[in-house]
């Protein structure tokens, strides 16, 4: 009976034991998948905080700092050229645009004062309101007044001639503007036939196509091609609205000079 009672006691201290030893690694294994799962967390939080601190960052340039960059990953050569295409370009077009406006008056109260004064005052009183008056209807109406004495004829030719040679001033300077907003994409485009060579040239160096080997030109060659048809849009735009700005005052022009003979007709001027 005492052995029965010895083996009992002995059978259940080794199963006390057994328990006990599996308890423990239960728990060591819990604090080490605790431990892991703590180590991913944290690395994860740090890699989120990267990103975040590196699009805060990014976010952060202004629009200058980021052009500026363009500027020095474009090639400063080459953007050099595109950049002073842009500056020449805008000086023409804003002078062009200042001198369109400053052309265009109200030919309808012109008419009214000219045709008020060949009533009251004849001719030299035209003339005087024509002096006053900016503009190149006005100065066409005061050539043709100013050869009234010689005849209808005279008139004509006189106002034709000289609108001619108004046309002509309005139009100076388009040249240049056209001129420039062909070069600019050409510029470009001559930025990305040179970045592509260069692209070649690291290839043919390294003996191997690797991304960051033709990366470089090819980076050039999109931001130059970019650049230049950027400021060629911009152009065209000011050079559109000065040629449609010169077709209105032309004809302008030309409705006023036929007006302007009616006038000398109804005051008695005969050829």
């Amino acid at each position: 009976m005492k052995k029965l009672f010895a083996l009992i006691a002995v059978f259940g201290m080794l199963s006390f034991g057994a328990s006990m030893n599996v308890i423990a690694q239960d728990q060591t294994e819990d604090a080490a998948t605790e431990q892991v799962t703590e180590d991913a967390s944290a690395q994860t939080s740090m890699a989120d905080a990267e990103e975040e601190a590196a699009a805060t960052a990014e976010s952060g340039k202004s629009l200058h700092s980021r052009i500026k960059q363009y500027f020095i990953d474009g090639g400063p050569a080459f953007m050099t050229f595109v950049l002073v295409a842009l500056v020449l370009g805008l000086a023409v077009a804003f002078e062009r645009v200042i001198y369109l406006n400053l052309s265009t008056s109200n030919t309808k109260k012109l008419l009214a004062q000219v045709e008020d004064a060949l009533e009251n005052g004849g001719v030299e009183a035209a003339k005087e309101v024509c002096r006053n008056t900016r503009g190149p209807v006005a100065s066409i109406f005061y050539q043709g007044l100013d050869r009234a004495e010689e005849g209808l004829d005279v008139v004509e030719k006189s106002i034709v001639a000289y609108g001619g040679v108004q046309a002509g001033l309005l139009e100076k300077g388009l040249s240049w503007l056209g001129l420039f907003i062909a070069l600019a994409p050409m510029l470009g485009f001559m930025g990305t036939v040179i970045g592509m060579i260069e692209a070649f040239d690291a290839i043919e160096v390294a003996g191997d196509i690797s991304p960051s080997l033709v990366a470089r030109g090819i980076k050039v060659a999109l931001i130059t091609t970019v650049t230049g048809l950027i400021v060629a849009i911009i152009l065209q735009i000011f050079y559109n609205y000065c040629v449609a700005k010169i077709d209105s005052i032309v004809n302008n022009m030309e409705d006023a000079s036929i007006s302007m003979m009616d006038l000398l007709v109804k005051h008695n001027l005969k050829k």
